[in-house]
């Protein structure tokens, strides 16, 4: 098909039929879609919009340019996206806790983008995990264990590699049709019977207000179900980081001592469930979301899920007694330092992003695509909001390679807190739910 016409009709707010689109996806994949006709595409895109039923068939047709997934398990296969925060490590407590469930979740999950982590950057933090894997080994492993956190291979869902990679470099990331076809197409080719989405609302989060965080889980919900994946979407709290550590072996150390129950974090425990709960009941494992918030919260403090966990570490390469020696086997910082308070009073409101940049500007995060990530880098012990602070009181721990790179982050983290006489109400962990 001629991909002009296809351009055309979004640009003149006309919609490109079925064929067109699939035809358009195809070539994006096999590369008979040129860069310049996939920018001006994704352009056409972000400023006309596409309907529902067009958004459908894009996300569908992206979905099929590559590799499918298909599983013959005695139980439902499911999965979570969350659009990206800071602090945000429920990924690698969910899916064994829904594994220890009867659940099977073959998690395809990226790496840092932005100021937000990566999953698979984090997981890499433990020695000889191997996140890059085949499509035969990502099937061996859940089919085993239950649960694989893995890369997306070069086979899962092509087009949207080259399209991404083209929003990147013309000023069209913010396309919320493009941001749904993008996630939505790589979650649904690894054949998912259920997927909950976790949309982060607030200022670590990359979308900022209500109104676009509702916007964008309305579309995710309402395509991803006319794909034909049950699914719902929880809006959920980034007025502040979600742990209180930021950086990847770091945050791997607080999903620890929440798995091992050794120091539990509750927030990361309520919404852990409140995840759970939801893909438990789509998965048909349970009557409804309530009681499988209650399933979730058993695996977790029975150990099961802990189990589970460290098994998939050492399927994946990792230590085989990871769960037991954890505290040996994840790298540490050189320098540690504390963050004096600069002012005294109660957090009023911290600027999420900007610890995010600052923990990516210590070395765990890239500034551009192939650096390398320093896993041990990061802060601790952050202060949350409502707390009573002193003058010199620490507001976290940096944990940096140089003295330098040390100085540098508290500055940053300083910046990054607001302080009033007054205490602020304490904002809700998940503030709507919807499909």
């Amino acid at each position: 098909m001629d991909i002009r016409a296809t351009i055309a009709a979004i640009r003149d707010g006309r919609e490109p039929g079925r064929p067109a689109l699939t035809a358009f996806a195809q070539g994006l994949a096999s590369g008979a879609v040129s860069d310049a006709q996939a920018g001006a595409f994704a352009m056409a895109v972000l400023l006309k919009g596409l309907s529902p039923e067009a958004r459908v068939t894009l996300t569908r047709a992206m979905r099929d340019s590559g590799q499918l997934l298909d599983w013959d398990l005695p139980g439902p296969v499911l999965d979570k996206h969350s659009t990206g925060g800071v602090g945000d490590c429920i990924s690698l407590l969910l899916a064994p806790a829904l594994a220890a469930c009867g659940a099977y979740v073959p998690m395809i999950s990226g790496r840092g983008l932005g100021h937000s982590g990566g999953t698979l950057d984090k997981l890499e933090a433990i020695p000889g995990y191997r996140a890059d894997v085949s499509v035969e080994k990502l099937r061996q492993v859940v089919a085993e264990y239950g649960c694989a956190i893995v890369g997306a291979t070069g086979d899962i869902a092509p087009a949207d590699r080259r399209l991404y990679a083209v929003r990147d470099v013309t000023a069209t990331v913010e396309s919320v049709d493009l941001i749904t076809a993008s996630i939505l197409s790589k979650k649904l080719a690894a054949g998912l019977e259920g997927l909950v989405l976790d949309v982060k609302v607030g200022a670590g989060a990359f979308m900022k207000t209500m109104e676009e965080a509702e916007r964008l889980a309305a579309v995710l919900v309402e395509t991803a179900q006319g794909a034909g994946c049950m699914t719902r979407a929880l809006i959920t709290d980034m007025s502040q980081p979600l742990a209180t550590a930021v950086g990847n072996a770091l945050e791997v150390i607080e999903v620890m001592e929440t798995l091992t129950g050794t120091s539990v974090n509750h927030d990361l425990w309520d919404l852990t469930t409140d995840l759970g709960g939801e893909l438990l009941a789509l998965g048909g494992l349970v009557a409804d979301a309530e009681d499988g918030a209650g399933r979730i919260a058993m695996v977790l403090e029975s150990g099961l899920a802990a189990e589970r966990f460290g098994a998939m570490v050492a399927a994946m390469g990792g230590p085989s007694d990871f769960i037991d020696r954890w505290p040996d086997r994840l790298p540490s910082a050189p320098v540690v330092r504390e963050v004096p308070c600069p002012a005294e009073g109660y957090v009023r409101a911290i600027n999420g992003e900007a610890l995010g940049l600052a923990v990516v500007a210590l070395g765990g995060g890239r500034l551009r695509d192939g650096d390398r990530i320093n896993p041990s880098v990061g802060l601790s012990e952050i202060a949350a909001l409502g707390e009573e602070l002193q003058p010199d009181m620490p507001l976290a721990l940096v944990h940096a390679a140089t003295e330098a790179d040390a100085e540098r982050a508290i500055a940053a983290v300083q910046a990054a807190y607001h302080f009033g006489p007054e205490e602020p109400p304490e904002p809700p962990l998940v503030h709507r739910r919807i499909g």
